[in-house]
């Protein structure tokens, strides 16, 4: 066991079991590997569950967390259950961390056999009934990651002592603007150097509305690319799509990407067209990056585009309005560094990764400890009369 202390309270760090309900690498999974590798080890050290081997749990391992595969369901088997409280016990954990519904049930069991504390971020819109169950149950403490969310979750029937919000961050470093020069993206796919590229990023899956982002590029004047960076279950669909609607020179499916931060800097605007969404990390990194952003209003995304300023907000499935918006910023380069400029200020003043890693931290603090100065996220109104 680590014998780092943390200097400011004299204690070892807390040992925090992520419970994870993917095994994928989409945006959740990467909130939680970026949790894991900023979050201070005289703090907290971490080991992690996952339903499945793969890329994800590769990633976990390259930052030194054991990872453990146990079977999660709406009703988890006996033997994960029992597997997982052994696990808790004899390794002396101290708080689970569960995120998705499924990983919240194995959570909220094994977090009321062995009286552990057990934590639930939320990383949708709102709570599913599932979540809802759970929490009820055993009393988890419930996590957001946006203020939309939070009211949600209210609204829903999770207390208020049981609630608080810890937005999601991006590292400022990483993602940061940076000047083109010789377009390797560009290169690669055949297009002439000062070609347009309006870009796609995250899973694609129905909710992330990948599809509309498709359609939206038909709409575009016919010399603007349309580039879609990620993977998932529509990946064919969108292939079959862009063949039918004759984009066949100009729609570029890229696959997952380690490069995402270095792909960024050849795009020259960054769409998010989901239906549904709580605060999507790709918005955040384009932003951080210094792109113009157009974004469908779902969520917590109008909280973090100022209209008009950082870019553009359109309705949910309105691939004429996110098109036009988008072929108004191609057109003018002088727009899209002032809103490319907007974007990172606003960036470095509501969404750094430090700010949330660091929020997460007090909490998982106060949640195992109990101290009355590890005051949980309040309201923003909240904030203001406190």
């Amino acid at each position: 066991m680590s014998q780092l202390r943390n200097a400011a309270t004299g204690r070892a760090p807390l040992h925090v079991l992520e419970v994870i309900g993917n095994a994928i690498v989409g945006g959740m999974e990467t909130w939680v590997e970026k949790l894991i590798e900023h979050m201070p080890r005289t703090q907290v050290r971490f080991t992690a569950v996952c339903p499945a081997d793969g890329a994800f749990a590769d990633r976990l391992r390259a930052l030194g967390v054991d990872v453990h595969m146990m079977s999660m369901a709406d009703s988890p088997p006996w033997d994960s259950i029992q597997a997982t409280a052994a696990l808790v016990r004899f390794t002396d954990v101290d708080l689970l961390h569960a995120h998705l519904p499924r990983a919240h049930v194995l959570a909220g069991i094994v977090g009321r056999l062995t009286s552990r504390p057990v934590l639930a971020t939320v990383h949708g819109r709102q709570p599913t009934v599932l979540d809802l169950e759970v929490h009820r149950l055993v009393d988890s403490h419930v996590s957001t990651v946006c203020w939309p969310s939070y009211y949600s979750a209210l609204g829903l029937g999770v207390s208020a002592e049981r609630l608080s919000c810890e937005t999601n961050g991006v590292d400022l470093h990483a993602f940061r603007p940076q000047r083109r020069g010789a377009s390797a993206l560009r290169s690669a796919l055949g297009l002439a150097p000062q070609a347009a590229v309006v870009g796609f990023v995250g899973r694609l899956s129905p909710e992330k509305g990948p599809d509309v982002f498709v359609r939206m590029v038909q709409r575009l004047p016919p010399d603007v690319h349309g580039v879609v960076i990620g993977d998932g279950p529509m990946r064919a669909q969108l292939g079959q799509l862009g063949e039918a609607l004759g984009l066949q020179q100009r729609l570029h499916l890229l696959g997952l990407r380690e490069d995402v931060a270095n792909l960024y800097k050849e795009l020259d605007v960054v769409v998010s067209s989901s239906h549904s969404e709580a605060m999507p990390l790709a918005l955040m990194e384009a932003m951080a990056s210094g792109l113009p952003v157009v974004a469908t209003r779902v969520g917590g995304v109008p909280a973090l585009i100022e209209q008009g300023r950082s870019g553009w907000l359109v309705a949910p499935g309105d691939f004429d309005d996110m098109a036009g918006r988008c072929a108004a910023l191609v057109a003018d380069p002088a727009l899209r560094r002032r809103m490319g400029e907007c974007g990172r200020q606003r960036a470095e003043a509501r969404f750094d990764l430090a700010d949330s890693v660091a929020a997460v931290g007090r909490l998982m603090q106060r949640l195992v400890h109990g101290d009355d100065a590890m005051a949980l996220a309040m309201p923003p109104a909240a904030r203001a009369t406190a």
